[in-house]
């Protein structure tokens, strides 16, 4: 209950409209609903306000703004969750939209980071991103003691008019928690309807003092009260009860609040009336309501919609196109759909939404030896997570080609398991599925590009490292005194067990015995020798320092190298050669290869992917995968020279595994 003598929290209508009339902003308010003095109590209420205002058939049709009109959307997002939450938001958003739009999003590092990726590989037309560093504006708000389970972020929006561009008269709020069930330039036509007072935009809100004007009531409050439980909405309530002229009702079908304190049900009689959900309870999807299960579907639509579906244009509204699709464009048209390999080069050509740090990632400070394993992975792989954790306590980088409905499968996944939820330095990175084809480079370099350590250890999913491999990795960087000046490629042997269950070794001399017993073999052996057999597994037996090998033909071992390694070819998709291609490229800068005498790596079996059935089955698949690599060597040959004829006999074989 609030103290004696302050304002009563308002309905959320009325304070998203004050916001509309003196600033022009609308956000999901976290208000409770109070009733007025002597009405009835709940059970007596009527099911809907059929007089009032607050259903969507009892107010006007508003014509909509114009088609081409630009409608600008400012939001506060901090941290992996919150960057979660506002993809599905945008989402949303997105699949009712006419109109061009431009996000203005308040952000800490972690989000930006994460956004600018997403936002930037996303490439929808006609929308706009900019950016502005929370960090800067903390200092306005950290004085205010706060309760909310928002934190200080629940007070930035108290401080948009400074922080946005002084030429933006004009700006719809929104929380991240939040899901559209309409057209949002339906709420951006309201601002054209108002008079008076009402008329008061953000340029008249900055001449007002507005600063100034929430920060003396703020400090008036205070006094009174030990902090706010509301955030922003507390300080909002004190300046509508000084103003109370200021306040009109808004239909609250535009902010229908899903906690436990609210009246939802008021706002609506049928599913048309609904414009906004906002889920404003620490709860979220588990709050109770009575309608709640609609409302809950409603928000899983669009958390698993397929986003690559909202890139469509807005027709007969002419905008910049996003970076690169011009470039893009014009390289698809030139695509032959007669081309028996048409779906590679369709699929080279393919820009993925990347959402990067997916989950929470906290790191440990960096250690100047320190290794990231980094992985690619399919849904079809999850399996091999806790296993990996188990085996490799270190820092690692993962890419998981899903579609949007996968990641939330596999979200629940790593909630649901102890291991994998007690890591916090394992960082996931989705590249949503778009194509026939999996992207197996794209998605190396995806998960190499967000690696934070000096040095990469660069495997695959289906792989376990020895217990001891990060802690002998790093010694091993140590005592070669390797730096970034020195290129090197430590090789780590792979093995592989045709056992689903064996006992993994604990140590070389173990590995051995297990080799020597037929328990074990050296990889690939039975079928594709020459990709690991320059590693000289005789050698490696007695070896007891570090050997240096040389490059041959379709060699593709398991390296660690420094993080700025050259990245992976990503004209190779699908199954073949996208390892060696790799290989050769670290051959061709000079990098020397050295076998490490006591690391080693086991691939463990698994039913084959689509694309190795498929390059086993089809002659055309072999084909277009030759065809790839002469033209790899055509561009090797182009930057290196003379340098490249080596590799001339790498496409003299038939086409190899990965």
């Amino acid at each position: 209950m609030l103290p004696r003598g302050r304002p009563r929290a308002l309905g959320a209508a009325a304070l998203l409209l004050l916001l509309l009339l003196i600033g022009f902003f609308l956000f999901g308010g976290d208000l409770e609903y109070v009733r007025p003095r002597g009405a009835a109590a709940l059970d007596g209420d009527p099911p809907a306000d059929r007089g009032g205002h607050n259903l969507s058939d009892c107010v006007p049709p508003r014509p909509l703004p114009p088609k081409c009109e630009l409608l600008h959307v400012a939001i506060v997002c901090a941290g992996h969750n919150s960057s979660r939450d506002l993809n599905t938001l945008v989402k949303s958003v997105l699949f009712y939209r006419k109109n061009p739009l431009h996000f203005h999003l308040v952000t800490d590092a972690v989000a930006r980071n994460i956004l600018e990726m997403l936002f930037h590989t996303w490439m929808v037309p006609a929308v706009g991103v900019s950016f502005y560093d929370l960090e800067e504006l903390k200092p306005q708000v950290s004085w205010i003691p706060n309760k909310h389970y928002s934190g200080l972020y629940g007070l930035m929006k108290l401080v948009l008019p400074g922080a946005l561009p002084p030429d933006l008269a004009r700006v719809i709020v929104l929380d991240t928690d939040v899901t559209f069930a309409s057209d949002i330039a339906e709420l951006w036509a309201l601002f054209a309807h108002f008079s008076g007072v009402i008329l008061l935009r953000l340029d008249r809100l900055r001449q007002a003092g507005w600063g100034q004007m929430w920060k003396l009531t703020a400090t008036r409050e205070l006094l009174t009260l030990p902090a706010t439980s509301l955030a922003d909405q507390d300080i909002f309530n004190a300046v509508i009860k000084e103003h109370p002229g200021l306040v009109q009702p808004l239909p609250c079908v535009w902010n229908v609040q899903l906690s436990d304190h609210t009246l939802a049900e008021r706002c609506y009689s049928e599913a048309s009336d609904l414009k906004v959900i906002h889920w404003n309870s620490p709860k979220k999807l588990r709050v109770k309501n009575k309608h709640v299960e609609y409302f809950r579907n409603l928000y899983l639509t669009f958390l698993e919609y397929d986003g690559n579906l909202l890139r469509r244009e807005l027709f007969g509204c002419p905008s910049p196109p996003p970076p690169g699709t011009e470039q893009l464009q014009r390289a698809l048209a030139q695509l032959d759909e007669e081309d028996a390999c048409f779906e590679f080069r369709q699929q080279q050509l393919t820009v993925h939404r990347v959402h990067i740090s997916f989950l929470p990632h906290e790191p440990l400070p960096p250690r100047p030896h320190d290794v990231t394993l980094v992985a690619q992975l399919s849904m079809d792989r999850l399996q091999m997570l806790e296993a990996l954790c188990r085996h490799w306590p270190g820092p690692m980088s993962l890419a998981l080609y899903l579609t949007d409905a996968e990641a939330q499968q596999f979200l629940r996944f790593v909630e649901a398991s102890a291991v994998l939820s007690a890591r916090q330095d394992v960082a996931y990175h989705v590249v949503y599925r778009e194509g026939p084809l999996y992207p197996v480079n794209e998605l190396r370099n995806v998960a190499l590009a967000q690696a934070l350590t000096p040095y990469v250890f660069l495997s695959d999913i289906d792989f376990l490292p020895a217990y001891s491999l990060y802690d002998y990795l790093r010694a091993s960087i140590e005592q070669l005194k390797l730096d970034s000046e020195r290129k090197v490629a430590l090789v780590v042997p792979a093995f592989e067990t045709l056992h689903y269950r064996f006992s993994f070794p604990s140590s070389k001399a173990e590995l051995l015995a297990l080799l020597d017993s037929g328990s074990l073999y050296t990889f690939r052996y039975h079928e594709w020798p020459q990709g690991h057999a320059p590693t000289d597994y005789a050698r490696w037996r007695e070896a007891q320092t570090p050997y240096r090998v040389q490059w041959a033909a379709d060699y593709e071992p398991y390296v660690v190298v420094p993080r700025d390694c050259p990245r992976y070819d990503p004209r190779f998709v699908g199954f073949g050669w996208n390892k060696v291609a790799h290989i050769v490229e670290l051959d061709a800068q000079e990098y020397e290869l050295l076998v490490l005498p006591e690391a080693f790596t086991i691939h463990l079996p698994h039913a084959p992917s689509l694309d190795i059935s498929r390059f086993r089955s089809s002659p055309a698949y072999r084909d277009c995968l030759q065809a790839l690599k002469d033209e790899f060597h055509q561009d090797l040959s182009r930057h290196y020279g003379a340098a490249a004829l080596k590799y001339l006999t790498a496409l003299q074989q038939p086409p190899g595994p990965a």
